[in-house]
């Protein structure tokens, strides 16, 4: 998938000139990275908004069309206002077609409802990692990686290490490391199972306990008068 966007590079810079940018509906943000220093950039909001609603534009490898020449490049930050839809700032690294990239890639999970855990075991599909970071050249950069679920039953878990990966693609994993990526947990399992036993004993003894007796109310002593 080609994704591109249009920027230019910016001559102000500095706290007002940034403010001022995005009072007219620019962004602000800097390109870096490769032999070429870093480069002040804008963009045009609306158009970086709707594009950053995508979650492509996260993963893949971008086209910044920038004053009349393209440029291969990755989204690397994402500033945004604490509670208004605005962008505050983008950082985006420069990338060579020749050399080999790290990137987070998000997960897909399929055919969780006819997985026999799901189905036959009455189980929840529990997602452990929602990205995995991946090494390859920018070409071979996948938009997502699928986790087909069909086969995982009740009580078990599906490991980095049985995913199928697109031609081209590495897992970057510390040495030995084979974390889980989704699992079934089984509804009312053993431990679901010993909170109801524990429940219903308690429920039990509170019944079998005798009541305790209600003491009779207290007759006021008569004063004989004496005269």
């Amino acid at each position: 998938m080609q994704i591109e966007f249009n920027a230019k590079q910016r001559e102000a810079q500095g706290t007002g000139a940034s403010r001022r940018l995005r009072n007219a509906g620019r962004i602000p943000g800097i390109l870096y990275g490769g032999e070429a220093s870093p480069l002040a950039i804008e963009m045009d909001h609306n158009e970086l908004f709707q594009a950053l609603r995508k979650e492509a534009f996260y993963s893949s490898v971008l086209t910044m069309n920038l004053g009349g020449q393209k440029q291969m490049c990755l989204l690397r930050d994402v500033q945004r206002h604490p509670f208004r839809q605005i962008i505050l700032h983008l950082d985006f690294q420069r990338i060579d077609a020749t050399h080999k990239i790290h990137q987070k890639v998000p997960l897909h999970f399929v055919n969780a409802d006819v997985a026999p855990g799901v189905k036959l075991g009455g189980g929840m599909v529990q997602h452990v990692m929602a990205d995995l970071d991946v090494k390859c050249l920018p070409a071979d950069l996948p938009s997502f990686i699928e986790v087909d679920l069909k086969d995982l039953e009740s009580g078990h878990s599906m490991h980095v290490s049985q995913l199928k990966l697109p031609a081209g693609v590495e897992l970057v994993l510390h040495k030995g490391e084979d974390p889980v990526v989704a699992t079934i947990v089984v509804r009312g399992g053993p431990a679901a199972a010993a909170d109801e036993a524990a429940e219903a004993a308690a429920a039990e003894a509170a019944a079998a306990a005798p009541a305790p007796e209600k003491k009779a109310p207290e007759k006021k002593s008569e004063k004989t008068d004496k005269r």
